[in-house]
């Protein structure tokens, strides 16, 4: 029987786990091996690794969980990410390698200027803690609803716990660690999707073939919307959309940067992106598959949407099925490991990404003394961790929407900025007026936070989507357009 306390235990293992790895490669404990991995990884492991720090947790819950509104649609996101992550390879990372930096915004200095460094880590600091945020929160209100709540320990110790946990394996070999433990991550994910979609094709007494040709699959098979333009989720928003959320939430993120540029070499770093994008379009395929699969079961077997603050939430429909439909213990283990590896897979990379990008970009640690550049160093990532802890905190009060929904959504606003600045910085050949960059950027902000909230009917039944983040590219390559130097 799955209960609480045998769920506890299977933690405490993997964590266990963890911390043993963590050792093994935290030996060195110093800032070339937390920030960079000696330049020393193998270009597979970081490749199947990233597919995890990708998918996260929201891939996990949210997006079986979706399904069910959006049927396979989101798929046309999917493809588009598939298109992001070219334009990573081929035209990103050779920037990145060719400047030999430690944090990707460092070529935002050595190209515009230290105002549009800063302004770069700026937003992805603010992009990544968000994000991070919303992946952490999905899996804690899990643990919480089907673990903790019954051990009586409230939601903020849950969270607390988690992230101390994450800081204990992190803090002595950051991304040589992280290399390793998403390899590990990964592969239990990726087992969760594959054995749940096997129990449950057996308890409705299925070959997957007669579940990929079942009428109840029917009801949850639109992919492509092309009907109206006007719709939110078109297919050429999405695919478009799709495209920038990969090149500003891979390329121009320091989190999913940092392990490529911990590759032996470009060429190494360009083959883990691209066998890394076709295999992560496949594994969200099999995600959604899952979503489907979930809504049939819990219609023929009488299974209720859980509540969450006395309203569905959809996103708690696979971890009710998993714990408490009636599956056998095989699929609630794999479950929580599963569940387990997609919350930490993106968490303690960003966690570790939080810390490099602010000692590089805010605290100029390169610069200062020796002696005190490794404590420096620790003092930071704690304080990441606590400044995580107190926004996943907050998110349980204010969030309200799918959550996957939510990141991308949110993705628009903060990544849009980068997404201009490097565009500049890339495609022309001017300097610009570095006192009024900070100017442009939160004038862009705010119009396109303005445009964001306006209502359809006012844009003629237009609604806006994801492409307000290329949409807040574009206005902020304009901005920078007019503060160039003559």
């Amino acid at each position: 029987m799955i209960t609480p306390v045998f769920i506890l235990s299977l933690i405490v293992g993997y964590f266990l786990i963890l911390i043993g790895i963590a050792y093994f490669t935290g030996k060195e404990d110093s800032n070339e091996s937390f920030f960079k991995a000696n330049r020393n990884s193998p270009w597979y492991l970081v490749a199947f690794g990233m597919i995890g720090a990708s998918l996260s947790g929201v891939t996990f819950i949210s997006v079986p969980g979706w399904v069910e509104s959006s049927q396979f649609t989101y798929f046309q996101v999917v493809l588009g990410y598939l298109v992001g992550y070219f334009v990573v390879a081929f035209i990103l990372l050779p920037v990145y390698y060719k400047n030999n930096v430690t944090s990707i915004y460092e070529y935002l200095n050595t190209r515009l200027g230290k105002n549009s460094h800063r302004a770069g880590a700026f937003f992805f600091f603010i992009s990544r803690v968000l994000g991070a945020a919303f992946r952490l929160f999905l899996v804690a209100i899990v643990l919480q609803q089907f673990i903790f709540d019954a051990l009586g320990v409230p939601y903020e110790v849950t969270v607390i716990l988690s992230i101390i946990l994450i800081w204990v394996y992190t803090q002595k070999g950051g991304i040589k660690t992280i290399v390793f433990t998403d390899t590990l991550q990964t592969g239990l994910m990726i087992a969760a999707v594959l054995l749940s979609i096997v129990y449950i094709n057996q308890a409705l007494d299925w070959s997957f073939s007669e579940f990929i040709a079942s009428t109840d699959l029917m009801n949850y098979n639109q992919v492509f919307v092309t009907d109206s333009l006007l719709s939110r989720n078109h297919f050429l928003k999405s695919f478009i959309g799709g495209a920038f959320v990969t090149i500003c939430m891979t390329g121009l993120d320091q989190d999913m940067m940092q392990k490529n540029l911990s590759c032996r070499n470009l060429k190494d770093a360009q083959k883990n992106m691209v066998v890394f994008s076709f295999v992560l379009v496949l594994v969200t395929g099999l995600f959604m598959l899952l979503g489907a699969l979930l809504f049939i079961y819990a219609k023929k077997e009488g299974i209720q949407i859980p509540l969450m603050d006395g309203a569905p939430k959809t996103d708690l429909l696979f971890p009710e099925i998993a714990l408490n439909g009636n599956l056998g213990i095989a699929v609630g283990i794999t479950f929580i490991l599963g569940l387990i590896a997609a919350a930490y897979s993106s968490a303690d990379s960003a966690l570790t990404s939080l810390t490099t990008s602010f000692c590089v970009d805010f605290l100029g640690i390169e610069k200062r003394p020796l002696a005190t550049q490794k404590q420096l160093r620790k003092k930071t990532h704690v304080g990441m961790s606590i400044l995580l802890i107190f926004v996943v905190i907050s998110f349980k009060y204010i969030l309200d929407r799918n959550v996957i929904d939510g990141l991308l959504t949110v993705a628009g606003y903060t990544y849009g900025p980068l997404l201009g600045l490097f565009a500049f910085g890339i495609f022309t050949p001017y300097q610009i007026k570095e006192n009024y960059v900070w100017s442009v950027l939160l004038t862009v902000l705010c119009l396109v936070g303005f445009i964001g909230t306006l209502d359809a009917s006012l844009l003629g039944g237009y609604e806006l989507g994801y492409e307000l983040l290329p949409l807040n590219g574009l206005l902020t390559f304009l901005g920078l357009v007019l503060i160039r130097r003559k």
